[in-house]
């Protein structure tokens, strides 16, 4: 659960130059309340009253040293250069000392913290994914990132300079008038503490509305991945429908509760601020007849309330804004303290020392593996299968089967509970887990597209690969024949996700994409469960070019796919039912002879 600490430690890193600027900002605030003092002790020149007793001796000393006699003109000049020093020698430092700084850091901690997020996005485990979409998860970060960013000026640049403001002002009146003082101290904190306890309530309903926004955010994100589904079922009208709800649910509590509860709190403030206001006027006015203050004094006292009450409105703003914003902000940190993948200690380091990267010979082996995403049920139990290295193997059966979970735990997405898999003899969980990757490639049933180049998809997991060996994956693949369509070839972009290309073609290049790594083991996952029958048979004459270079393993469920493999095991309810060629396994009266009919007749497999 994250905690308003780990806002704090958001700026950890640039802890001293916050504590510098924040205290230089602080400093200049007091400052600025020297002019009302000197201005106030001017009226006490021009009528001849007398001034404070260290100014006094400030003035003697000044004296004495210019041999200059001490009286008005002396006094005036005095004060005037103290007005001076305190605003225009000071403007053009201020803005290097403080403003500076108060952009500085959140842009130098937006950047860090960035890297962070985007690091974090990429050793999340795959379930997490399961679960969030990449809007809700987009617009978590972005929100955090933002509102981090925006609100570290407002705090530290004036929340809390305005509150050491406030500080000097009652103890600049409290040397003058404590009964004054005594009623500027209570008043303060009525207005502040009766704020924050309403800014408590306010939080509570920002926090809701952060997650409503999620949700409506997550789903304008699915509407846009999936409008093509929208369109073909015709249901414009219901998801509009649906989201005009979340939509007006937002309202009612952005409206109803956040807007309405900051409106009410300012009243309130105003109402009271103003009371305040009049009463100070009141008790200095009575002290400045009664002879307790000079007339400076009750302009310098009345100067200085009014500018400390005028305070409380921007310090209340800013109390809002950051209560607006405190919510989107922990719930970024709630990301980033989500648990990472357990194998993801060494995926983000940028190079791969020499030597140290695996050449296998494609030697596979499962012994009793056994696998379930929860304790209530087991997706595979006791698997036991070896393929030899350059084998081409294929997985088939229902859907549900654990077809697809077998190759997670091959790649190391999850580690078996039970049993062990093997590499040339090695456990792959004493591997290095990126190294190990780097050995293996797979071609999904959906082809993951970046938005860029064919050249840039293509080489995107080998980027150092020369011309001449992508082309040689792309003849091997037949890309070649896709490329003679492509306007520009190689650098044609294809768009988000791909879009610009077919089913097919994002499959051929998916293909290329995997052998331009060379990997020892290529796994072909559903790879033309999806494509129509030209499409398929491309496919299928690429797979067949590929089979006796490394170990090939393939899941499919249209068994024309299959029929050459070296091997094809059967799997049915997590367990492994047959094993066998597909001759073999026609001759037996099972599972893949039943699932071969079902297709032959036209069937289609549950």
């Amino acid at each position: 659960m994250a905690k308003f600490r780990d806002i704090l430690n958001y700026f950890r890193p640039d802890w001293r130059l916050s504590v510098f600027s924040i205290t230089a900002s602080s400093i200049y605030e007091i400052i600025d309340l020297v002019v009302p003092y000197a201005i106030g002790q001017i009226l006490n020149v021009l009528s001849d009253q007398p001034l404070d007793r260290p100014l006094q001796s400030a003035i003697a000393s000044i004296a004495e040293f210019t041999n200059y006699p001490v009286n008005k003109p002396l006094s005036l000049g005095v004060l005037l250069g103290l007005i001076f020093l305190v605003t225009v020698v000071k403007a053009p430092t201020q803005p290097w000392m403080t403003s500076w700084f108060h952009w500085d850091i959140p842009l130098r901690a937006r950047r860090d913290q960035t890297q962070t997020a985007i690091a974090k996005i990429l050793t999340l485990p795959l379930e997490f994914y399961d679960e969030n979409n990449p809007g809700r998860i987009s617009g978590r970060v972005a929100r955090g990132l933002a509102n981090h960013t925006w609100t570290y000026p407002e705090i530290a640049g004036q929340l809390i300079p305005k509150l050491v403001r406030v500080v000097g002002i009652f103890v600049f009146i409290l040397l003058i008038e404590w009964r004054i003082a005594i009623l500027y101290l209570i008043s303060f904190v009525v207005i502040l503490s009766f704020t924050l306890k309403t800014l408590r309530r306010i939080i509570w309903h920002e926090s809701r509305l952060d997650k409503y926004m999620e949700n409506t955010e997550s789903r304008t994100s699915e509407l846009i991945t999936n409008i093509k589904t929208v369109k073909a079922f015709a249901t414009e009208a219901n998801e509009l429908k649906r989201q005009k709800q979340r939509l007006d649910r937002e309202f009612q509590v952005v409206d109803h509760r956040i807007h309405k509860g900051y409106v009410k709190l300012v009243t309130w403030q105003k109402a009271v601020i103003q009371f305040c206001v009049f009463a100070i006027l009141s008790l200095t006015l009575a002290a400045t007849v009664d002879g307790r203050i000079s007339l400076g004094h009750f302009i310098m006292t009345l100067t200085l309330s009014s500018m400390a009450y005028s305070e409380l409105e921007p310090i209340s703003t800013l109390a809002e804004v950051f209560a607006r914003r405190y919510s989107s902000m922990l719930r970024f940190h709630e990301f980033l303290q989500e648990p990472i993948a357990a194998d993801s200690a060494t995926l983000l380091e940028e190079e791969i020392q020499a030597g140290s990267s695996y050449k296998f010979t494609g030697k596979i082996e499962l012994s009793h593996v056994s696998f379930g995403y929860d304790d209530s049920r087991q997706v595979l139990q006791d698997i036991n299968l070896l393929i030899e290295p350059y084998q081409t193997v294929a997985l088939v059966g229902r859907s549900g089967s654990g077809k697809s979970t077998l190759v997670k735990l091959l790649l190391r997405y999850f580690e078996p509970q039970e049993g062990e898999i093997l590499i040339d003899g090695q456990d792959i969980r004493t591997l290095d887990v990126g190294n190990y990757r780097r050995r293996l490639a797979i071609v999904h049933q959906e082809v993951d597209v970046f938005n860029g180049t064919v050249l840039d998809n293509l080489t995107y997991g080998r980027p150092n690969a020369s011309l001449a060996q992508v082309k040689e994956a792309c003849r091997i693949a037949r890309v070649d024949e896709v490329l003679e369509h492509l306007p520009q070839g190689y650098y044609t972009v294809v768009g988000e996700r791909g879009v610009r290309l077919s089913g097919g073609q994002r499959q051929r290049l998916g293909i290329a994409r995997a052998l331009l790594v060379e990997p020892d083991v290529l796994i072909f996952d559903e790879a033309t469960s999806s494509l129509d029958y030209e499409s398929e048979r491309a496919i299928q004459l690429a797979m067949r070019s590929i089979q006796g270079t490394c170990t090939t393993i393939v899941i499919a469920h249209r068994l024309s796919t299959v029929r050459e493999a070296d091997q094809i095991v059967v799997l049915d309810q997590g367990r492994i039912a047959e094993v066998g060629s597909h001759d073999e396994l026609l001759r037996h009266e099972g599972i893949y002879r039943r699932l071969h009919s079902l297709q032959e007749t036209g069937e289609l497999m549950s």
